[in-house]
């Protein structure tokens, strides 16, 4: 009982101020290695049962070629904090080239469900969703109906029932890689699916893991989020956690309780001094951090790109900015 007035309570908190199932038969998997080079990215948006009583509007954002550019001019190597993969080229430190409507790139891409928090948007976290589509991730996120920004009947309550609404548009995507005609069909890797979100949607990710959940669930990263009740139940899925030890809506503890029942592998990242979430802004101190470990984990746990792995405890961490717990594989 002590056990889940105390989650109880951690939820009421996280719910305070956030900012900005059934096992399915294997889907077709990738069929190409991890990219060695950025994407240009596309976006569409679309909702899913409209006419239902939860209609969920996503936004997606995919891998799309880049327009031709002049050869450049020879520079200086970029940081590696911002590398796709050895021996490729550093993607441009500022927002990648987004042009809405674009054809998607060949081949098919690993999926990444992300999740906003109260108050929030899908459109508030494009500094980050748009960099995981260029490094060749499609990232769908939804709106979710009663804790966005918007929502006129805005609950706190209804987070629980937003793990429901991120497998619902898992099956619908699902359903749109078989859809001839459908602008996505044939490009999503749906047995390679990842979940994210950011303090609320962190909760909402966490969700998502809980016992007997589809193994095309492979990887989820919980930003300034925990658990909730049944969640970090098999199958096993790595966890990445990313937390500001300041954080004033949920506490860093919050987060390493979660990390702590975890029973895969599994990586905490924390950022001294910081708060609820400015190290998702670019520029802010942590966020080129941030973006690479996160980038890393995604190509190591979907595309299963292992010389990501190794690279991921010396992209994550600055002295004085970032430092890394880690259970994860060497």
């Amino acid at each position: 009982m002590r056990v889940q007035r105390l989650v109880a309570a951690l939820v009421t908190a996280l719910l305070a101020g956030c900012g900005p199932a059934t096992t399915a038969a294997p889907g077709p998997s990738t069929s190409q290695p991890a990219p060695q080079r950025a994407y240009a990215v596309g976006m569409r948006q679309f909702v899913v049962d409209p006419g239902g009583t939860r209609p969920l509007p996503v936004t997606v954002w995919y891998p799309v070629e880049p327009a031709a550019q002049p050869a450049p001019a020879a520079t200086a190597p970029g940081p590696a904090l911002t590398r796709l993969a050895a021996p490729a080229a550093a993607p441009s430190p500022g927002p990648p080239e987004v042009r809405p409507g674009a054809p998607v790139a060949a081949g098919r891409f690993p999926v990444v469900i992300y999740s906003h928090g109260l108050h929030s948007l899908p459109e508030l976290h494009a500094p980050l969703t748009t960099r995981w589509a260029a490094a060749g991730f499609v990232v769908a996120a939804p709106t979710y109906p009663r804790t966005n920004l918007r929502a006129r009947d805005f609950s706190r309550a209804d987070v629980r029932n937003q793990p429901a609404d991120g497998w619902r548009l898992i099956r619908h995507l699902i359903r749109l890689d078989a859809r001839r005609g459908d602008p996505l069909a044939g490009h999503l890797a749906v047995n390679r699916i990842g979940a994210a979100g950011h303090s609320a949607g962190g909760f909402t990710t966490a969700g998502m893991f809980t016992s007997g959940h589809p193994a095309r669930l492979r990887a989820g990263i919980v930003i300034a989020g925990g658990g909730l009740a049944g969640s970090f139940a098999g199958p096993v899925a790595p966890l990445l956690f990313v937390h500001g030890s300041a954080d004033p809506i949920v506490p860093e503890s919050v987060g390493r309780a979660g990390y702590a029942r975890v029973l895969g592998p599994a990586a905490f990242l924390s950022l001294p001094g910081q708060g609820h979430g400015e190290y998702l802004t670019p520029g802010r101190p942590g966020f080129a951090q941030v973006l690479a470990a996160t980038i890393d984990f995604l190509r190591w746990t979907l595309y299963d790109d292992r010389a990501a792995l190794r690279r991921l405890p010396i992209d994550a961490q600055l002295p004085g900015t970032t430092a890394l717990t880690s259970r994860l594989p060497r």
